[in-house]
């Protein structure tokens, strides 16, 4: 078992391994149970080992980050007559521990909440750092709060039974973060399943990257930025097609747009990279998509400063610049990143 803890701006402990619901401590006062229906045997076995009485199982994925679904959580809360000391359970994925971490946010304007992450991507990425929220028709994530768990739980043997796909698109995020530290290790992710002997500390040495930029920057205002690096692209691409491309494979295809810009930069060319990266992950194709049609999607973008979008350029591992570009270079690397891509599908069609 791996134990990290994050120290600023709230100090809670992040336990990844085998057996981490024996560690589990819960403050004094009632709780409540907010877990996705995929995890419900995992869910189940947390609230009979606490004693959680109130439970409201949802199903997860992005239709669970709305306006409606958000406000059932609090009218449920609400009917229960639970007070500002309840601690909210948060189980599933990184949609529901985004939506769970926000309605603690706001619910009686703030309660306290454990996160426990049952996807790669939430172990490596949702469940860490604060950051929470539900998504608008106009775009992703528009609507949130930074608001910190008081522990985060990663129990490994929820992992096996994620379908291999979901399993692999997490570890897209844990990939970036070998990007943005230079951590080589992050990125030979082909040999990863949820019974590799090295799981467990890759995932701690992915969380321990995100740890020690939220650490230094806890509400986004300088080096967090790092962590959207592929996220610009990807989020629009996720919103174009209604959320049917799932996070962790947008987030791919934005990796692949973004180093094809440090390159166009003037940077190292980390495309082969990536480009690995998306044969292992092998992810469902995109539709026929111009600069036109995501850039209604981009203008909304939350990472937006005046109006300016920034954007997070790799000039080599461990080496990256957060900066507006220009019209015909954004244009220029999107032109080569469809003719990557197609190139991948010829590729990959022949083999």
């Amino acid at each position: 078992m791996r134990r990290l803890i994050v120290r600023k701006p709230v100090s809670y402990p992040i336990l990844i391994g085998e057996g981490v619901l024996e560690e589990v401590r819960t403050p004094e006062g009632p709780s409540a149970l907010l877990y996705d229906r995929r995890a419900e045997g995992f869910a189940q076995k947390l609230a009979e080992r606490l004693g959680v009485q109130h439970q409201l199982g949802l199903e997860g994925g992005e239709g669970a980050k709305t306006l409606a679904v958000y406000g059932r959580v609090l009218s449920f809360l609400a009917e229960k007559g639970l007070p500002r000391n309840t601690t909210l359970l948060v189980v599933g994925g990184g949609t529901l521990t985004d939506l769970g971490g926000f309605v603690a946010a706001t619910y009686l304007r703030g309660i306290p909440y454990l996160s426990f992450p049952t996807t790669t991507l939430s172990v490596v990425d949702a469940s860490v750092g604060g950051k929470t929220g539900i998504n608008l028709p106009e775009g992703k994530n528009l609507v949130g709060a930074f608001h910190f768990p008081q522990g985060v739980y990663a129990e490994l043997e929820a992992l096996k039974t994620l379908p291999p796909f979901t399993f692999k698109e997490g570890l897209v995020e844990a990939f970036k973060h070998g990007i943005i530290s230079g951590e080589e290790g992050l990125l030979e992710v082909e040999d990863l399943t949820p019974e590799s002997p090295r799981l467990e500390a890759y995932l701690a040495q992915a969380v321990a990257v995100k740890v020690r930029i939220t650490e230094q920057d806890p509400t986004e205002k300088g080096e967090r930025r790092l962590l959207n690096l592929g996220h610009t692209l990807g989020h629009a691409l996720e919103a174009y097609t209604h959320h049917a491309l799932p996070h962790g494979a947008a987030v791919a295809y934005g990796l692949l747009y973004a180093t094809l810009l440090g390159k166009l930069l003037g940077g190292e060319d980390l495309t082969p990279l990536v480009l690995r990266l998306l044969r292992w992950l092998s992810p469902p194709p995109l539709p026929r998509v111009s600069w036109e049609d995501l850039l209604p999607y981009l203008l909304r973008d939350k990472k937006k400063v005046s109006e300016s979008l920034h954007w997070v350029v790799p000039l080599g591992l461990g080496n990256l610049t957060v900066k507006p570009l220009p019209e015909a270079t954004l244009r220029e690397a999107f032109g080569l990143w469809r003719e990557v891509l197609e190139g991948l599908a010829s590729f990959d069609q022949k083999c």
